[in-house]
């Protein structure tokens, strides 16, 4: 006669202090930090005198679902989304808070899945970079809230006002693959969809440490690629009063590739480069004398507005659209 297995634990059964007295360990620790978890706030340190902060919620529905994303997949993303943002002012990421708000009967395992998925983010993404806090609730939605904190080391933030005319557009990191990604999922696709789509989307690995080698390169202005390339470019291109104008050829050399990495037509994957978010690539404008790091590939130029022209962004001189993704709406791999 086989063995009848125990009921897993749910965060019904357990307590919030013995909630997290199981998350905690398997979280990093900051290297910034002088007073980590257990008390009512963290105290961390702050050598530059500054601290880049960011915020971002993941909820459960608009922003994944469970029959996609593993509790690691959850924590990967978590932890990624929120260390662009800080990569993208040029600073160091150095903690993290996380709230997170769950059914009753969320099991555990599922939630330390999430802490894991966490720690190996930030081990992966941003050495030194832990969790120093945060906050349990119950919820009927699943949603997880990360603020993320960095260190500028003596620099400059970088913005997106500061772009500047005869500026190189540079960009470091995929793009189009998360789009792709999310487009095989809403298909019903999943296994037929290449890996580094599915990866792209549900556990992204973004290259955080490119955003302090973009500041010391001497970068005008950056952001994070999350919604679209075009869409983001054109948030530049208002805040510093200027024109984004995209190299088309670079454009379809990219489309070409990921044409043939993902087995799709070109014209599909030319949608993806400029239109699909949730890349978290690094978009960032150089001065043109200066020699672009290893890693960013150079997709246009910053041009001033003509007399009477708005800031916007071109593809090879000609006025695009800026279409993207959009919370409310979604992304469905069309240019609608």
């Amino acid at each position: 006669m086989s063995e009848r297995s125990e009921p897993e634990l749910t965060l019904a059964d357990l307590g919030e202090s013995e909630i997290l007295a199981r998350i905690f360990p398997r979280l990093p620790e900051s290297s910034a930090t002088l007073v980590g978890p257990g008390d009512d706030s963290a105290v961390m340190k702050a050598p530059d005198g500054r601290f880049v902060i960011t915020t971002d919620m993941m909820i459960q529905g608009p922003d994944f679902r469970l029959e996609w994303s593993s509790g690691h997949d959850l924590g990967v993303k978590a932890a990624a989304t929120n260390l662009a943002d800080v990569a993208a002012m040029g600073a160091r990421p150095t903690g993290m808070v996380v709230s997170i708000a769950a059914p009753a009967t969320t099991s555990v395992t599922f939630m330390e899945d999430i802490a894991d998925g966490l720690r190996d983010a930030c081990l992966e993404l941003a050495p030194g970079c832990g969790v120093v806090g945060g906050d349990l609730s119950v919820s009927t939605v699943l949603t997880l809230s990360v603020t993320a904190f960095g260190d500028l080391g003596g620099r400059e933030p970088l913005l997106r006002s500061t772009a500047q005319v005869g500026d190189v557009i540079a960009v470091v990191g995929r793009l189009g693959l998360a789009g792709m990604g999310l487009a095989a999922l809403f298909a019903g696709e999943r296994a037929k969809a290449r890996a580094s789509a599915l990866q792209a989307q549900l556990a992204p690995l973004p290259p955080i440490s490119q955003g302090v080698i973009g500041a010391l390169a001497g970068a005008h202005a950056a952001m994070d690629i999350s919604d679209s390339l075009v869409m983001d470019a054109g948030r530049i291109a208002r805040a510093s009063n200027v024109v984004l104008n995209l190299d088309e050829h670079v454009i379809d050399d990219l489309s070409g590739q990921l044409a043939i990495e993902l087995g799709i037509d070109a014209a599909r994957a030319r949608q993806a480069i400029l239109f699909a978010g949730e890349d978290h690539a690094l978009l960032m404008t150089f001065p043109a004398s200066v020699t672009l790091p290893e890693g960013f590939l150079a997709i246009g130029f910053v041009d001033a507005c003509e007399e009477g022209e708005s800031p916007h962004v071109a593809l090879g001189g000609t006025s695009i659209s800026e279409n993207g993704w959009n919370p409310y709406a979604g992304w469905n791999g069309e240019t609608s």
